[in-house]
């Protein structure tokens, strides 16, 4: 169990420290408390419960109301990790827009949010930002383009994709994302953001050269035995 409460900062600041960041999803009250008892870093409010805990197809049905309503269940175990939010699909079309609901977030019991893509949501990121509140980013494959895209695919294999990557994480930390996530990106080019960026890399389905590991709590414990990748 953390003995101190984790910030963006300490998270930051992991980089480089020989210590793997772990970072699990939780959705209620009682797994956070589980989470934060087996001394995890990060525990992701994600948009995933659309399909682990609320059996939709996959996260493009998850709305703000839920997400705020299973935000304010994993704040009361007031976990010593930092409780991360996503913001759903639809939720940060523009900076105004991106900021309104960051904000029902972390007035929800969130400690910082995390929202998929990279330049091509950089007004919006420093519009978070700049508003006080932290942003852990997210490239790669995003689930949220799941149905434009046709499935997971991995991301990062022709040279253009790695170009736009290495440019995503850059713009994001160079913005102040305390960390990003690296979603299905080939393992040579994960390896290769890590070394390039100053902040963390958190990866999944990523190879073993991240700076962490970010994993779906329900995958994990084998509670979501029903979808196949």
């Amino acid at each position: 169990m953390n003995i101190e409460k984790i910030t963006p900062d300490s998270i930051t600041k992991k980089k480089g420290s020989g210590e793997p960041i772990a970072a699990l999803t939780a959705y209620d009250y009682p797994m956070t408390r589980f989470l934060d008892e087996a001394g995890v870093h990060i525990i992701l409010v994600g948009d995933s419960l659309g399909m682990v805990v609320l059996g939709y197809p996959n996260t493009t049905y998850v709305t703000m109301e839920e997400m705020v309503h299973h935000v304010k269940a994993a704040a009361r175990a007031k976990p010593k990790a930092l409780l991360v939010a996503d913001m759903p699909i639809g939720s940060y079309e523009n900076p105004k827009q991106a900021v309104e609901n960051a904000r029902r977030l972390i007035n929800a019991g969130a400690e910082a949010v995390k929202a998929e893509g990279g330049l091509n949501i950089i007004d919006q990121v420093k519009a978070i930002i700049s508003n006080g509140i932290p942003f852990l980013g997210h490239i790669g494959m995003l689930p949220q383009n799941v149905l434009k895209e046709k499935g997971y695919h991995i991301k990062g294999k022709t040279n253009s994709e790695r170009e736009l990557l290495i440019n995503d994480a850059t713009a994001l930390a160079n913005a102040g994302a305390f960390a990003v996530v690296l979603e299905l990106v080939e393992i040579t080019l994960a390896k290769e953001i890590t070394n390039i960026v100053q902040i963390p890399t958190i990866g999944i389905g990523s190879g073993p050269f991240t700076d962490g590991q970010i994993l779906v709590s329900y995958d994990l414990l084998g509670l979501f035995p029903w979808f196949r990748p």
